[in-house]
């Protein structure tokens, strides 16, 4: 008879329960100390490769390293790979391919034993992993209160100089958070080239990438997957020198704002007038931002363009970690000190223009004239460059879209009031915004995008857009031309 724990081939062998006994205390030995060790251990026993593949990171561990690809994807698509064995093991699969000398008896003993022992290793990993993210969240209030220096010394000194954050909203974050930390692998270890930090701050999760200027892009694409599973949104802003992690925090929170489920991650950078802002005249165009913004410093100039990127104060304060009141006062103090009113459209479309400015070379060239906010001096706007671009961004439009359209961006995207204003109702005036959008293959729901467009329809007006020239057949009713 077989011997209780051994296979029958085992049994009919000399010394097999023996081998098995040492297969077993081999990959004890090798679990104890470090997952990577133990796969390394079960590829030597199975005498070819193991893979421990990942749903969202991939190849978690690879002995040897060229293997990652081949066993990610017989953990993808185990038909395509009869040859392996696969075992399911703390949330990833275990993927072995035995040598041809290795009988199949013993390769399925490494394959059991080695995805039990990764169990025990992950329900280890998961009872310390509460204590773990109390302490990155800890780490990540730290950043965002502005010690740094103390949060740089306990990951190991001053090597980590630069930091990329990410914020991400969703009704399934405490679910993905957990399947990021497994992915991230996050480690405080003293002296790495980057670390990761992962905190849920107020219901929505920040990620903190700490390194030494260079990002190689490996979070981004985990957290671009984790996002795409879980349907959450997300904006990232960075690198950025660690001094400003508070503004990469903002930055990531109004970029955010221009997510959608086509885009779950918006980088601070890409938000704005990027498609207008390269046809503008260079030197004219820094000028007058310049001359515009002087009264600013770089606290004030951030606020405002938070504010625009996100189209309301009470966004902006909680981007900004104010209260809205807070924000409310400042913004009025700054329209004083840029004597313009900050709630008019064509206003709010100009300053963003102007905080999207690249700095100027030198101050010399004819001058600009006054610098004003209300309107946009000779020879910025009505370009031959610029008019194509408005005309190919609006032109086309039906009449009645085009009045619709300004009028409701009018009214900062207030749906009741424009309706109000052009005597439709408001289920009306949201079809055709919608088909405004379908035009513009736009989303209207992007604050700078709505600043966008409102510049280009300025710019090929022909005529005054007046809710009063919709046409109409009695009543209330809309007769289209």
């Amino acid at each position: 008879m077989s011997s209780t724990g051994t296979t029958g081939h085992e049994a009919a062998c000399p010394g097999g329960a023996r081998h098995a006994r040492e297969t077993t205390d081999r990959l004890l030995r090798a679990a104890t100390r470090s997952g990577a060790h133990l796969i390394a251990e079960a590829a030597l026993l199975v005498k070819g490769w193991a893979v421990l593949a990942d749903p969202i990171a991939g190849a978690v561990y690879s002995t040897p390293a060229a293997a990652a690809a081949d066993g990610v994807h017989a953990a993808a698509d185990p038909h395509e790979h009869p040859h392996c064995l696969q075992r399911p093991a703390a949330g990833a699969v275990l993927v072995l391919a035995p040598g041809p000398t290795v009988s199949p008896e013993r390769a399925a003993r490494v394959a059991t034993t080695t995805a039990a022992l990764l169990e025990v290793r992950g329900q280890r990993a998961a009872e310390l992993r509460g204590e773990q993210m109390r302490l990155h969240t800890t780490l990540v209030r730290l950043l965002l209160g502005g010690h740094t220096t103390a949060v740089a010394d306990t990951l190991g000194g001053n090597g980590l100089t630069h930091v990329t954050v990410y914020r991400l909203t969703g009704a399934d974050v405490p679910t993905a958070h957990q399947v990021l930390w497994r992915a991230v692998r996050p480690s405080l270890a003293p002296h790495a080239d980057a670390c990761t930090l992962l905190g849920r701050l107020d219901g929505e999760l920040v990620v903190a990438e700490l390194h030494r200027g260079g990002d190689d892009g490996r979070v981004l694409r985990l957290v671009s997957r984790v996002s795409e599973r879980h349907h959450l949104l997300g904006g990232m802003a960075g690198p950025l020198p660690l001094a400003e992690t508070a503004t990469a925090h903002s930055d990531a929170a109004a970029a955010r704002h221009s997510a959608t489920p086509d885009r779950r991650i918006v980088p601070a950078d890409a938000v704005g007038t990027s498609r207008l802002t390269p046809l503008l005249p260079a030197a004219p165009y820094a000028r007058w931002a310049g001359a515009v913004l002087r009264p600013l410093t770089p606290a004030h100039q951030h606020l405002l363009l938070v504010w625009l990127r996100t189209g309301s104060k009470p966004r902006a304060a909680a981007a900004l970690g104010l209260s809205a009141g807070t924000v409310r006062a400042r913004i009025r103090e700054l329209s004083r000190l840029l004597r313009a009113d900050l709630e008019d459209a064509t206003v709010q479309a100009h300053l963003l223009l102007a905080l999207r400015a690249p700095a100027p070379v030198d101050d010399s060239g004819p001058p600009t004239g006054p610098a004003r906010l209300e309107t946009l001096p000779a020879g910025l706007l009505d370009t031959e460059a610029a008019r194509s671009w408005a005309l190919g961004l609006v032109g086309g439009l039906k009449p009645h879209l085009r009045i619709a359209l300004t009028c409701w961006l009018g009214h900062h995207a207030r749906t009741a009031p424009a309706a109000a204003e052009l005597h439709v109702h408001r289920t009306t005036l949201a079809n055709w915004l919608t088909q405004c959008a379908e035009h513009l293959a736009r989303n209207l729901g992007d604050a700078t995008v709505r600043a966008e467009v409102h510049l280009a329809l300025r710019a090929t007006r022909t005529g005054p857009d007046d809710p009063a020239a919709l046409p109409r057949r009695g009543g209330r009713t809309y007769r289209r031309l």
